[in-house]
């Protein structure tokens, strides 16, 4: 019996669809050990499991299978930053991002070591991003901080450099995680260090920007 055409072309883009995810997968393991430059192709269809020409088929650069993984941890790393809501209050707004940061660190450190492999390169292959949507977003979002500054809800402060100090100190425990253990001892399970390092992350930001008639 025929396979309908329609059927025939599902079943394509299925197949397409996994193979492209292997592929990212595996390129994912490779940037975030080797930086963009130091991958090579011949390496992520090894880690595939499949032919380089394969592989080409699928993604025909490097740079292709790169800005995918970019733009894929953009969308993600840049979620909690979206969620601040101005009519939210200040205090829970800062606390949740911290968590939620915090929780991206645990759960995607190949992704951010991905990006910051990229920025310490220069970010060549995403400047105009960071010069565009990224700037667009946290323009947006300082203006969010600034208004409760104006209100009176939090401490004057620059608001930029607030948001640049979260994503230090949250990232760190992705970027830096083997430092982390090593310090701390292999003895405290990774949510456990975590969970120190959000409460003493809440503590240190909500102490230093809300007003203590406001807590």
């Amino acid at each position: 019996m025929a396979i309908p055409r329609a059927a025939q072309t599902q079943r394509r883009t299925r197949i397409q669809e996994e193979k492209e995810e292997i592929i990212l997968e595996a390129a994912l393991d490779v940037f975030s050990r080797r930086g963009f430059r130091g991958a090579t192709i011949d390496q992520i269809a090894e880690v595939a499991g499949m032919s380089k020409p394969n592989l080409l088929y699928y993604f025909r650069t490097k740079e292709a299978m790169h800005r995918t993984l970019i733009d894929r941890v953009l969308d993600t790393w840049l979620e909690p930053l979206r969620a601040f809501d101005a009519d939210g209050d200040p205090e829970e707004e800062v606390r949740s991002y911290i968590r939620r940061k915090l929780e991206m660190a645990r759960d995607f450190p190949r992704e951010s070591r991905l990006f910051a492999n990229e920025i310490l390169q220069g970010a060549p292959n995403i400047e105009d991003v960071l010069k565009g949507s990224l700037k667009a977003l946290v323009d947006e979002k300082v203006e969010v901080i600034r208004s409760w500054i104006r209100a009176g809800k939090v401490y004057d402060c620059d608001p930029y450099h607030l948001i640049f100090s979260i994503w230090s100190t949250t990232q760190h425990y992705a970027d830096f995680d083997v430092q982390v253990r090593a310090v701390l001892g292999e003895g405290r399970p990774c949510d456990d260090r975590l969970e120190d390092a959000a409460r003493f992350l809440e503590a240190f930001f909500t102490r230093g920007l809300i007003p203590a008639a406001s807590r």
